[in-house]
């Protein structure tokens, strides 16, 4: 977690104003989360940091890719991202963080660690199913696709024949009536 270290901003010698920061985020950010999905990353994260005299404003941007695999082949691929998120930054008593958009840090801190934003923004960026873009293209050949269709159902059914459980099952409504 000592490479996190580089994601501490210290507002307490800021002016206010916006403040600009840039992130190139790669593999060795996520070991430091143990987060072992992404096989290889490049993602350049934007930081617009805006401080008031009551709150801070974050606003963050991001673009770039990651290695994941297919959800349907498993063969691996680039999975192209972006993102945005904003926080606000409020001062209060104690720590609270149960609202996703707003943030309350003690009074007396003076600096605020934004990896956590950055790895929540880049991981909700990954689409919840992934499919290879050779798949959707028709263009990638592997074993496990031709199984694929191998096993797949046949459909070349006759549309007026019906399925026998079917009939049991009108049978049954049929007996109830009499």
């Amino acid at each position: 977690m000592k490479s996190l270290k580089a994601y501490e901003i210290s507002f307490f010698g800021l002016k206010e104003g916006i403040h600009h920061f840039k992130y190139e985020i790669g593999n060795q950010f996520f070991e430091d989360f143990n987060y072992d999905e992404f096989l290889d990353t490049n993602v350049l994260v934007s930081l617009e940091f805006i401080k008031k005299s009551t709150m801070l404003e974050l606003h963050f941007t991001s673009k770039g890719f990651v290695n994941v695999a297919c959800d349907v082949s498993n063969e691996r691929y680039d999975q192209s991202i972006s993102g945005e998120l904003n926080i606000v930054v409020k001062f209060g008593d104690e720590f609270n963080d149960d609202n996703e958009e707003v943030l309350i840090i003690p009074h007396g801190e003076h600096q605020i660690n934004v990896a956590q934003f950055i790895y929540e923004m880049i991981v909700l960026s990954v689409p919840n199913k992934k499919i290879h873009p050779g798949i959707e293209d028709g263009s990638l050949h592997s074993d496990i696709i031709e199984k694929l269709k191998e096993l797949q159902p046949n459909k070349k059914k006759k549309s007026n024949e019906i399925d026998p459980r079917w009939e049991d099952l009108k049978k049954l409504l049929t007996d109830k009536n009499t």
